[in-house]
């Protein structure tokens, strides 16, 4: 049986991966902090999976994270999908710091330590699949909170990689563009919904990736809408 990790599986993205990856020799461990959003992601998956394992804890704290390790427990995984995050929009004076150490907090420290604590008992042929963003490439004003945690974690990801290699496990980074997720329903201003990716094509792209033969490695993927940049 395989054990798949998913952060962030309550909605948007991470759900739709955690329905893309759905296997009868599949256990899913799919974190997320909304009880109510991540009980209706289990009772989608759970008919197809062998195992399904709800994991409530917030990311953006240090207790957070041990907890969820601690419920994952010490059978290895064999994928981690690192995609829990957070996006504080304004004008960089007006960021606080709280505001600042949580986006710190769950786009990268959370990354950081799951990395380091379930990479080194995966066997072979494992994968690491980091949900960065375009904002990991490229500057948008009121966005320096996101773009910071994002370009961080990628520098991050890209050294793992390399140091990972020798013992065949993949890192794959996916950078899409704007994405049709509950995101945007906390930001504040007009965005053109309906011009964006959808989680679903985000989701293809992975298992794209995670398809491929265990010695083949897909390192980046990048994806944008043919509507243009939002």
């Amino acid at each position: 049986m395989k054990r798949y990790l998913i952060t962030g599986a309550s909605r948007g993205i991470g759900r739709a991966i955690a329905e893309k990856l759905a296997g009868k020799d599949v256990e899913l461990l799919l974190h997320g902090r909304d009880t109510v959003a991540l009980a209706q992601t289990r009772k989608v998956v759970e008919p197809q999976c062998t195992k399904v394992t709800p994991l409530i804890h917030d990311l953006a704290t240090a207790r957070g994270v041990s907890d969820l390790i601690a419920e994952v427990g010490r059978p290895p995984i064999d994928l981690l999908v690192n995609n829990a995050g957070i996006a504080v929009v304004k004008p960089f004076t007006e960021i606080t710091s709280v505001e600042w150490e949580q986006t710190v907090g769950v786009n990268v420290t959370a990354p950081f330590l799951l990395t380091q604590r379930f990479t080194p008992r995966m066997p072979p042929g494992s994968s690491v699949v980091n949900i960065l963003s375009v904002a990991a490439k490229t500057a948008f004003p009121n966005w320096s909170a996101y773009c910071m945690s994002k370009f961080a974690l990628e520098g991050f990801s890209r050294c793992v990689r390399e140091e990972l290699r020798d013992r065949k496990v993949r890192v794959i980074n996916v950078y899409p563009a704007a994405t049709d997720t509950e995101i945007w329903s906390q930001v504040e201003g007009k965005w053109p919904r309906d011009r964006m990716m959808s989680a679903t094509q985000v989701a293809d792209a992975v298992a794209f990736a995670l398809a491929r033969p265990t010695d083949t490695l897909i390192e980046n993927i990048a994806l944008s809408s043919l509507t243009g940049k939002l």
